[in-house]
């Protein structure tokens, strides 16, 4: 059950109309890393939880403050679009304002489509995605794209508070930046606390069984590149997390003949060393005999 309460978590007021900077926003809000994908990531790992209890009551209330920041964001580009000028009409730059506008840098559909609000798409004006969404049912795996979600998430908007002068846009990025950082500590300590209570481990899904791996490349760091010095890290020699041994290779230590070319049903056309004729007999054969 969802109930709205008519009141922004953080004040959101613009000190003066920006359409260009509205635009900007469109990306936290709407972008792959923007506020609607965090909610709408944690409420479905929320409903796809199998496990009652602190990490699926931490998930919905996460979730639930993530829809709230979607609101404020919309509520902000809306204020900046408010009083803002549809585009440049000098002839110096162009008359017609919908082109002015585009050069300018603003996003005509904010006007066109929106009537001066925000809408569900990054700052390109590509439509929200849920192909962005991470949510597997295996909550380390979870846990571990949601605190990479709020990381770059919180790149974002850094990058977008120093795009800005505006001092209550800035007020606003300064509250985001602050709970990004909260949940990037809660989501790493969320994904600790998981493993040290037995409920996953690495490697994720730690249940399937290694055995069934081919374990002689399992913690081998295969370098296929020139660059030499990623041998000198810590995931090339030493133990790794999950209590084994790296090891370093220059290049594969496993390697296999390339098999012959396939040869798909003739109906699918494709061309191959097979000739014409046999292939039109074959397709017209396959035809008769109805097979798939």
């Amino acid at each position: 059950m969802f109930f709205h309460r008519q009141e922004l978590q953080f004040a959101s007021t613009p000190d003066k109309p920006d359409a260009v900077y509205a635009r900007k926003l469109q990306e936290v809000l709407g972008g792959q890393y923007g506020e609607i994908t965090v909610a709408m990531q944690y409420m479905f790992q929320g409903w796809n939880s199998h496990l009652p209890g602190k990490y699926r009551d931490l998930v919905f209330g996460i979730g639930a403050e993530e829809i709230g920041h979607v609101e404020m964001l919309a509520t902000m580009i809306a204020q900046l679009l408010e009083k803002s000028p549809l585009g440049i009409t000098e002839d110096a730059v162009q008359d017609d304002p919908t082109v002015a506008a585009i050069v300018g840098g603003t996003d005509v559909q904010h006007a066109i489509v929106a009537g001066a609000g925000a809408r569900p798409v990054d700052s390109n004006g590509n439509p929200w995605q849920g192909s962005y969404i991470t949510a597997s049912g295996n909550l380390l795996a979870d846990f571990t794209a949601n605190a990479n979600a709020e990381m770059q998430g919180r790149v974002q908007v850094a990058r977008l508070y120093h795009m800005t002068d505006d001092h209550g846009v800035r007020e606003l990025l300064s509250f985001l930046l602050a709970r990004d950082t909260m949940h990037q500590n809660q989501w790493l300590a969320a994904a600790k606390e998981l493993q040290e209570e037995g409920y996953e481990g690495m490697p994720v899904p730690s249940n399937f069984p290694q055995s069934k791996e081919y374990t002689e490349v399992s913690y081998q760091y295969l370098n296929f590149s020139d660059g030499k010095e990623a041998a000198n890290g810590s995931w090339a020699s030493g133990p790794t997390p999950d209590g084994h041994e790296f090891s370093y290779h220059e290049g594969p230590t496993t390697s296999a003949p390339m098999p012959p070319p396939t040869r798909p049903d003739a109906r699918m056309y494709g061309t191959t060393d097979v000739p014409n004729p046999m292939e039109k007999v074959a397709g017209s054969v396959q035809d008769k005999l109805n097979r798939e």
